[in-house]
Parts: structure tokens; C-alpha cells; sequence
């Protein structure tokens, strides 16, 4: 059986037999006259464009092979992979919640996207499921419930299935392949890389596992710790929030960086994080590791002593000028407790509108490797891409959608959400390089190419997709679909 994907002209003649339902005034002498009686019509004809972005790379195979599935192949339906897949194009066309696949199951676009061989579900073996070619919430959220399989529960006799579970999953092989698909993603390996790493929080409305008041954000949350490189995805951990923010941070990047290594062991690594992140066992383990970096480091009495100089220049600039002026100045320094040896510190010395702003940052560099105003203003300022990319996945992606009583269920849940980025990232990457949605954010990219409408027909030999002729990205998706075709750039 084929698939056809031809547009669809954007004016539809309804048949003389549509009764009128609704009126809404008068269009030039005619009745404007609707119903839903267009038969197999869907809103998401852009998920072609996500099977396209999982035939290429596989990403969505790779991910459900980190699980094992222990039940009777010979009474499945739906397979792990269409299971795993269903989850995160629902998330990646837009669709947050378990309920909602309780009315996608009975769409045959989303079917497609799986390449299922009943794509109508017609030929389900229960005749209640029939027309429903999908799985519904339910067995979906067994899925989500699933742990990992060292998570103590007993395991059946002579057997390593566990007793009360169907699905296991091993997330030490979901974090390898978050670093493999970065990797994979560059066809040579770069001189330098930098990681961002960085936390942020997801407030929580229910009495989930784990759940904390954070006194900084001032609600009940977890405090997910989030590892970027660019736009790639490198680790997305849940975590309680009764924690300091860099907690469990070496513990995270330790595999990351080993496995970066590992494919790439000329690589130049610099970590950069906030001021949350200065901590002394996260940068001895740095310098332990040959590993650069530069963090925020938060003001205190010393340290604003180290640039009264500069600072009272600063604001004598700010009187001349009456515009933001900024002093740079560097120094070698150390806590009195909590540091081991002294390190370089460049200051920015600012006066603005407000007043004083002073700010510092730490760093492993020397000033040759990195001059003063170009480590603060180009190197530490960037991470706010990071932050983009975070929100990204936090918004557009729901990655914050953890609502189930059980904290590891909730860490399943923000893997989907990192997959589902990784695979709008890959389409990004790939489908839109050249076009000007190149560097357009997920929830862009969804609305303008995923939410298209569509209209579908499932013949002997064919399965016809007429997406909208109206459609104002036509062109552009055309565009997408054959780079991903042929292989982009």
C-alpha cells in the first residue's frame, strides 16, 4: 500500500444534502451552512514530516530500545514502538495530556505517522476498537507507569520479568543515547564545545514524591537540571527542589563528558553556568578532569571592595555621558572557607539608569585564552541560549506535564519531552536548514508546518493525504519534505 500526499484544493464544495446548522449572516446572497460531515479529516497533516525526520534517523527506534517489553507478543496489538512513538508525536504535535489520545486513537493521520498496516483501524480485533487504530489512555499510561528495572520490585521465578510489571526501561541507556545523538548530529568532530548546564523549576499542583517548597521561586516544585551544547539536548534530570542547584551536577556530567570523549577525545570542553553553580566540587572537578569553565559568582562585601575603583569610574563615565558604562577588571581570588585555591575573577564594574550593577564570574582561563570583556560579554552572556532552549522544551514541549504521584513516572515523562525535542530539533537541524524557519523555535515550527489540515483516504492500493491547498507554507513544507527525502544539508 502507498502513500500519496497531494494537496487539496482549498475550496470544498458541501453536498446539497448538508442541512444548515448555524447561520452567520449573509455571503453576497448565499447561506453559510456547516457541519462536521467531512468524513476523515485531520488537523495534523504535518506529522509526515516527523515520520520522514524518524524513517532518516530512528531516533524513536533507538529510544524504544532502552525499554524491554515483557508481554505475550501473540496478544499485542500495539507493539512497544507504537506505543513509545504515539507518546511523543502527541507531544510533538501539541498534545499534553494522556486523555487526549483518547480521541487521536481514531486518527488515521496519526496512524500513518506509524506506519501502520490499518491505518482506518477497521480491522482491530475487538469490535468496540474498531475504528480506532491507536492505543487509548490507558495503555499508554502502563507505559508511562513503567520503572526502571532495578528498582527492587521481585521478579517472577526463574524469569527477570518483574512480578507487577509489563515494561521496563533502562534510563542509563535513555542518557547514553541523548549524548550519541548529539554526537552523531556533526559529521567531524569540533575543536571546541561548550556545555551549558543549568536548573530551573516546575512547579507542582498536587502532592507528587518529591515535592519541596522552594523558598527562590517561592512555590512547590521539582528542580530539573538541564544540560545543553548549542541546541542539542544533553541530559534532563527531575529532581527534588529541597536541594542547592548544582546538586548531583558532577554526577550528571561525569558519563556525559566520558562519552563525549570517548568518540571525540581531542575535544575541548568548557562548562558554563550561572552563579548557582560555583561551587568548589564541581570546579575541582573540572580542573580534576581537564574540563574549562567559567561561572557566575555571586557578590559579596569583598568582592565589591576588590572594584571601588572601577566602579566609582563606571558611574564618573555614566555622568559624563548619561548612557550604561562598564569597567572590566581581573583578580585572582578565594573564599575563606570553601574554595581550595585561588581563582581568576573577572569583574564587570557597570553603572546604568538604575545605578550600580556590579557582576562577576570565575573562571579556568587565563587572559590569554580569554581577555576580560570577551569572557563576560561573549563567553558567559551566551548561555542565555540555554535558557531559550529550556523554555522550549518547558512550554512548547511540556516538559513540566509532571503530574503523577510517583517521581519516576514523572522522570519518564520529562524523557518523552526531551525525545520529542530532540526530534523538532532534528527536523530543525536537517528539513529547515537554508529556509527562514532555520532557527524558528518548536511551538513556530508546529503551528506553521506540523498543524496542517488534511484529508485522508485509504484505498486497496493507496493511502491518499490531500493536505490543504490553502495552506500559506506550502511550499515551504514541500521544501522540508524533500531535504528530508534526500538527505538535507
Amino acid at each position: 500500500m502507498g502513500l500519496v500526499v497531494t494537496p487539496l484544493p482549498a475550496s470544498r464544495k458541501f453536498p446539497d444534502c448538508a442541512a444548515p446548522l448555524s447561520h452567520f449572516g449573509n455571503l453576497g446572497g448565499r447561506e453559510l451552512v456547516w457541519r462536521f460531515d467531512g468524513g476523515t479529516i485531520t488537523s495534523d497533516g504535518g506529522a509526515l514530516l516527523l515520520q520522514k525526520v524518524e524513517q532518516r534517523t530512528g531516533i524513536l527506534r533507538r529510544f524504544a530500545a532502552c525499554f524491554e517489553d515483557y508481554r505475550d507478543p501473540q496478544r499485542l496489538e500495539h507493539p512497544l514502538l507504537d506505543l513509545v512513538a504515539q507518546r511523543v508525536y502527541g507531544l510533538a504535535l501539541g498534545y499534553e495530556d494522556l486523555n487526549d489520545h483518547d480521541e487521536l486513537r481514531a486518527d488515521p493521520m496519526l496512524a500513518i505517522a506509524l506506519s501502520k498496516d490499518d491505518p482506518s483501524g477497521e480491522q482491530r480485533r475487538r469490535v468496540r476498537d474498531r475504528g480506532k487504530a491507536l492505543a487509548g489512555k490507558s495503555t499508554l499510561n502502563r507505559l508511562e507507569l513503567t520503572a526502571p528495572d532495578y528498582d527492587g520490585s521481585r521478579c517472577q521465578p526463574g524469569s527477570p520479568q518483574p512480578q507487577t510489571k509489563k515494561i521496563v526501561v533502562d534510563p542509563e541507556s535513555i542518557d547514553a543515547l541523548l549524548v550519541d545523538l548529539f554526537v552523531e548530529a556533526h559529521p567531524q568532530p569540533p575543536e571546541q564545545i561548550i556545555l551549558d548546564i543549568d536548573a530551573t523549576d516546575d512547579p507542582l499542583y498536587g502532592n507528587q514524591e518529591g515535592r519541596f517548597y522552594h523558598g527562590y521561586y517561592r512555590d512547590y516544585c521539582y528542580l530539573p537540571l538541564y544540560v545543553f551544547c548549542g541546541e542539542h539536548l544533553l541530559c534532563a534530570r527531575l529532581r527534588r527542589s529541597n536541594i542547592d542547584a548544582s546538586a548531583d551536577s558532577v554526577e550528571e556530567l561525569a558519563p556525559v563528558v566520558a562519552r563525549i570523549r570517548q568518540r571525540w577525545p581531542e575535544v575541548k570542553i568548557l562548562l558554563r553556568g550561572d552563579c548557582g553553580f560555583c561551587r568548589e566540587k564541581l570546579m575541582a572537578w573540572c580542573e580534576s578532569q581537564g574540563v574549562d569553565y567559567v561561572f557566575g559568582l555571586a557578590q559579596n562585601v569583598r568582592l565589591k571592595k576588590q572594584i571601588a575603583a572601577e566602579m566609582e569610574q563606571a558611574a564618573q563615565q555614566y555622568a559624563q555621558t548619561q548612557k550604561p558604562a562598564r569597567v572590566f577588571q581581573e583578580f585572582f581570588y578565594a573564599t575563606q572557607d570553601t574554595w581550595s585555591r585561588e581563582r581568576r575573577v573577572v569583574a564587570k564594574a557597570e553603572h546604568l539608569d538604575k545605578g550600580a550593577n556590579p557582576r562577576f564570574v570565575v573562571s579556568s582561563l587565563s587572559a590569554e585564552q580569554a581577555p576580560m570583556q570577551s569572557l563576560y560579554e561573549t563567553l558567559y552572556c551566551g548561555r542565555g541560549e540555554a535558557e531559550n532552549r529550556i523554555k522550549e522544551q518547558q512550554l512548547d514541549l511540556f516538559a513540566d506535564r509532571t503530574s503523577t504521584s510517583k517521581m519516576w513516572a514523572n522522570q519518564l515523562r520529562l524523557y518523552f519531552s526531551s525525545i520529542a525535542y530532540v526530534l523538532l530539533q532534528t527536523l530543525r537541524r536537517i528539513g529547515l536548514a537554508g529556509t527562514k524557519m532555520a532557527r524558528a523555535q518548536c511551538g513556530t515550527i508546529r503551528s506553521k508546518l506540523l498543524k496542517i489540515g488534511a484529508q485522508i483516504r485509504v484505498t486497496v492500493r493507496k493511502v491518499w493525504v490531500s493536505l490543504a491547498g490553502g495552506c500559506p507554507y506550502a511550499a515551504l513544507f514541500a521544501r522540508v519534505y524533500a531535504q528530508l527525502e534526500s538527505g538535507g544539508s
